[in-house]
């Protein structure tokens, strides 16, 4: 049994309710457990997850990046995107469940778990990647 730790960026709380709820029904149909630390933005998730890396087994993390009316969006999505792309790398499961879109439209279709389930599939990417890396490992 694994032991998954989601780290939510909980900016948008209506929506990260939603992936929540994805996430957390998707490690607990595969029979694991888990915890969840809420974090100010997305760009902390990946500093968060490296911090607890020797504590958990596999990682999700989670958050909603709507584009405004500047740049700060890229900056946002980008870079929460590399660190946790850097952690993977160097041999972290983690799943991406960072949404980065347009509007709330487009959030809440990819968050709700009757549609897109954007955080169940990332819970089940990390739990992917943890069959990966016991295979290869």
């Amino acid at each position: 049994m694994a032991h998954v730790l989601i780290v939510e960026a909980r900016f948008y709380t209506h929506l990260n309710d939603l992936l929540l709820e994805g996430a957390r029904a998707a490690i607990e149909a595969a029979g694991h457990t888990h915890e969840t630390v809420t974090v100010p933005g997305a760009l902390e998730v990946p500093g968060t997850i490296a911090l607890a890396a020797e504590r958990y087994d596999a990682f999700v993390g989670l958050g909603v990046v709507i584009r405004g009316e500047t740049y700060h969006f890229e900056i946002v999505a980008g870079e929460s995107a590399r660190g946790i792309m850097a952690l993977t790398m160097d041999g972290l499961a983690i799943g991406n469940g960072i949404l980065t879109v347009e509007n709330e439209d487009q959030a809440l279709v990819r968050a709700r778990p009757d549609q897109k389930d954007k955080g169940g599939e990332a819970a089940k990417a990390a739990l992917a990647m943890l069959d990966l890396k016991s295979r290869f490992g």
